[in-house]
């Protein structure tokens, strides 16, 4: 040790720490990053703050101003529509949340064991069914054999599993899933085999613990899908239900609405009384609420899965 600073500890004087040197380049990178994070952030949420304040504005006020994030004529006159039966739409809820979480579960389940399987290097098959799974998102059989495959072999007309079953199984999401288990080593299995367990048992202990990221971003998939479906329903699902998935029940609001207001001028409602652009918005609400109240439980799991997916295919 140096004498001198054998004096300053002797003398209790500590050595002064280096002076750290600033780096504004950095901090004004930061800053940037930060500021236009925010405005994109800000930029995504404004179409939901004006689809909100229309629907809670009255349509007079929306034809003269036009969208606003906030109403100029507060109303909820669009919300009483929607809501004038509320046991259809109580009902429709229910219909689509009992759709959404059965049809989530299963086939998320069904999708993480295809991927699993499709990327076992023991598997003989795998190259083959995952060509024909792969060539199904670039041709189909068309909407008349579809239609007929659902309602006279499979005889699921006016059935809900109509709804449920197409969703299952998803070409694109068993082509992520296998991506994202590709990353677990081989090794992992070989060693599960070694010690006695079955290709179940190493799937469900195994396996699905250590792909939750690719879970909960396929699951939220799924759940969107299953939450936004209203074609099928359309196809299979008669006018003469008691309850009908949500997406539809609210197309045929707004379809009914439209129908009011063009035929307006041969009765005695005033066009400007038939709230058709607030009750779409009022609809948009209703029909997005809850997934965006889901979503930020999902959102790290959504993020890691995307980008490790991404990386690993």
């Amino acid at each position: 040790m140096d004498i001198r600073n054998e004096r300053d500890l002797i003398g209790g004087n500590t050595p002064r720490p280096a002076r750290i040197r600033t780096d504004y380049t950095e901090i004004i990178m930061s800053w940037f990053g930060y500021i236009f994070i925010g405005l994109f952030a800000i930029s995504c949420l404004l179409p939901f703050l004006i689809i909100l304040g229309t629907s809670f504005t009255s349509e007079a006020a929306v034809k003269k101003f036009g969208f606003n994030i906030w109403p100029h004529e507060f109303s909820t006159f669009a919300y009483q529509i929607v809501f004038e039966n509320p046991k259809l739409i109580i009902g429709s809820y229910l219909v689509t949340m009992g759709i959404t979480i059965v049809g989530t579960v299963v086939g998320l389940f069904i999708v993480a064991m295809t991927g699993y399987a499709l990327q076992r290097p023991d598997f003989s098959y795998r190259n083959k069914i995952s060509f024909f799974i792969y060539f199904t998102t670039l041709f189909s059989g068309g909407l008349v054999p579809f239609y007929l495959l659902i309602t006279q072999y499979l005889d699921l007309k006016d059935s809900y599993l109509a709804v449920l079953l197409p969703g299952l199984l998803t070409p694109f999401l068993i082509i992520m899933m296998k991506s994202f288990v590709r990353s677990i080593p081989h090794a992992i299995t070989e060693s599960a085999k070694i010690d006695g367990a079955g290709d179940f048992t190493i799937f469900l202990r195994l396996i699905l613990p250590m792909t939750t990221p690719a879970l909960a971003t396929i699951g939220l998939f799924i759940a969107l899908g299953y939450w936004n479906e209203w074609y099928n329903a359309m196809l299979f699902l008669s006018p003469d239900m008691d309850y009908r998935p949500l997406q539809l029940f609210l197309y045929n609001v707004v379809t009914s609405a439209d129908f009011i207001r063009n035929s307006a001028a041969s009765s005695n409602v005033a066009m400007s009384d038939v709230p058709l652009e607030t009750m779409k918005m009022a609809t948009a609400v209703v029909a997005t609420g809850p997934v965006i109240l889901f979503y930020p439980f999902v959102q790290r799991y959504f993020i890691k899965g995307i980008t490790v997916g991404a990386v690993k295919g």
